[in-house]
């Protein structure tokens, strides 16, 4: 009885931590063009190796008179502002009233979002940045996702590989979720707010609403709601 006892927790803890971790939790899929792709999957990363293919497939679809396509599987909105040294490689679409800032460089397979910001030597690649979403200062993002009015800070960057180059376990203390990728990033939720000079190490979740102190080294699952100030001191925000 005690062992069962012990058992049900842990599956306990096992679900609360799946159920943070889900896009319903995460995301308001109204503000994002990929809403399709995220919606065919349960964890925001099970969509990773989806995210070429869905663009080609979605940019062919793509209202002309509100798009045009730029070279091979690239499309980028009318109203968008690309500045002309800034690179960007397909698969990518570029969404209405995106700003593509001074030597960004868009390696491929990445969405931007209507409204998002792509700034001064930001580096993307296989990424989903929703409407609003601000990247705007020498920031490399990675095999992640950012939710809706996500932002991160000067300088800061998801770490999308181990060091070890293992595959990529989502952690919270003792619980865990394999995802069977190599390579993953972060899973940012709506109106996360990332310091300066940060680093988002690979696995790393943060729920909706969340401010990352600056010069952060983040891992593993951060509840929506708080305030990231170390691994040690994560706070509820009221």
């Amino acid at each position: 009885m005690k062992n069962f006892g012990i058992d049900k927790i842990k599956k306990f803890k096992e679900i609360r931590i799946m159920e943070d971790c889900k896009i319903k939790n995460l995301y308001n899929l109204d503000e994002t063009i990929a809403k399709e792709l995220l919606e065919s999957v349960t964890y925001p990363w099970e969509a990773l190796p989806k995210i070429e293919e869905f663009i080609i497939e979605l940019g062919n679809k793509l209202d002309p008179d509100k798009y045009e396509k730029r070279g091979e599987n690239i499309w980028i909105a009318k109203s968008a502002k690309v500045y002309p040294t800034a690179y960007i490689n397909g698969p990518a679409i570029i969404g209405e009233n995106a700003e593509v800032r001074h030597c960004a460089f868009i390696r491929g397979k990445a969405i931007v979002g209507n409204g998002a910001v792509v700034g001064n030597s930001t580096e993307l690649k296989n990424v989903i940045l929703f409407n609003k979403v601000q990247v705007p200062h020498y920031n490399y993002v990675g095999d992640s996702i950012l939710g809706y009015k996500a932002h991160m800070g000067a300088g800061s960057i998801t770490s999308n590989v181990k060091s070890d180059k293992k595959l990529v376990i989502v952690k919270n203390g003792k619980e865990q979720i394999e995802t069977g990728l190599k390579k993953f990033g972060a899973m940012l939720g709506d109106n996360v707010e990332v310091g300066c000079n940060s680093v988002l190490n690979p696995g790393t979740v943060v729920g909706r609403n969340t401010n990352i102190y600056p010069l952060s080294c983040v891992r593993g699952v951060i509840p929506s709601k708080s305030i990231y100030k170390n691994k040690s001191e994560i706070v509820e925000k009221f």
